[in-house]
């Protein structure tokens, strides 16, 4: 074990794309599987513990928001001992993909998902989809999902004009309408903000009784970097692993969003929108009692010179 930690910890940064994959490669074919499928997806398997993390991330993705340029699982690879599955796509193609669908049909068929105590997916965006719709090869899996779409299928979802580029893809054929594909799952978890019109209308479809929809208001449309930025990323998938994700314990972790910047800005703004300048004087007050915010203190400072020329009373300050 002593040996796959210290070669995780070898960071990937600084290469380029050609050595990254190549080196993704070697780790996977020294301590488990790769498999090429075509031309815009691989996947990489890294056998050790009970518990396996099945990923679904972009090249792009993984070299952009990872520190080390790793896939999300390779941390709790490295700390906890998992085992981690990764699908891994060149740009967004919601893994709608035959050969995508022949390596799940031959997973199922290999028994690989019987060896794992325990199996979680997780993905985000369209990776969020595919962690879905794929988990119905894992029955009893729990599944981690944020900001997923349901389908792209024109017919059903012809109210987002997002993604147009995908419209002459299926989404009707095998593993095709993600909500569905999680009738098989133990537990599913749909992270989103319900003040994103289309990721909410999404979320909506997911509705089942072994779903759980999370909501994130004021996040914006960028979830998996706010849960990065707060550090709260490891921490849901794993508690997904141990069984211990539900929404009470996620939203106690989520009382991070009081110390995160863009969610905090997001507020304020919206509060400016709103015209409920009482209120921001409050969050503003709160802001720069806490931490360093030079946004928070001049618009504190306009917001109390609106106060001083009779636009609105001033809430009292707390001794």
């Amino acid at each position: 074990m002593q040996d796959i930690s210290d070669k995780i910890d070898a960071p990937l940064t600084g290469l380029d794309a050609a050595m990254w994959k190549n080196r993704l490669v070697s780790l996977a074919q020294e301590f488990g599987e790769f498999h090429d499928l075509g031309k815009r997806h691989f996947t990489t398997l890294i056998r050790q513990k009970s518990t396996l993390l099945v990923t679904f991330e972009t090249v792009q993705g993984i070299r952009a928001l990872s520190e080390t340029a790793q896939p999300f699982g390779f941390d709790l690879v490295r700390t906890q001992g998992w085992s981690h599955l990764g699908l891994i796509s060149n740009g967004d193609t919601w893994f709608r993909d035959p050969a995508v669908y022949a390596y799940f049909d031959s997973l199922v068929d290999n028994g690989t998902f019987d060896e794992f105590d325990r199996v979680v997916f997780y993905g985000a965006g369209p990776c969020g989809y595919a962690a879905a719709a794929f988990s119905v090869a894992a029955p009893g899996a729990t599944v981690v999902a944020v900001q997923p779409q349901a389908t792209l299928e024109t017919a059903m979802t012809e109210w987002d004009p997002r993604f147009t580029e995908m419209r002459r893809t299926s989404f009707t054929d095998r593993y095709g309408y993600a909500p569905d594909m999680l009738d098989a799952a133990q537990r599913a978890f749909i992270l989103y903000d319900p003040r994103e019109e289309h990721d909410a209308m999404h979320a909506a479809l997911f509705a089942r009784s072994n779903v759980t929809r999370l909501r994130m208001p004021f996040m914006g449309s960028a979830l998996q970097t706010r849960l990065i930025e707060m550090d709260l990323l490891y921490r849901l998938l794993f508690m997904a692993g141990a069984g211990k994700l539900s929404r009470a314990s996620f939203y106690r972790l989520y009382r991070a969003r009081r110390d995160n910047p863009s969610y905090l800005r997001s507020l304020m703004q919206r509060l400016d929108a709103d015209d409920r300048p009482y209120l921001n004087t409050l969050l503003c007050r709160n802001v720069i009692a806490r931490m360093k915010a030079p946004k928070f203190r001049r618009r504190l400072d306009l917001l109390e010179k609106d106060a001083r020329a009779g636009k609105f009373p001033l809430p009292p300050e707390r001794g």
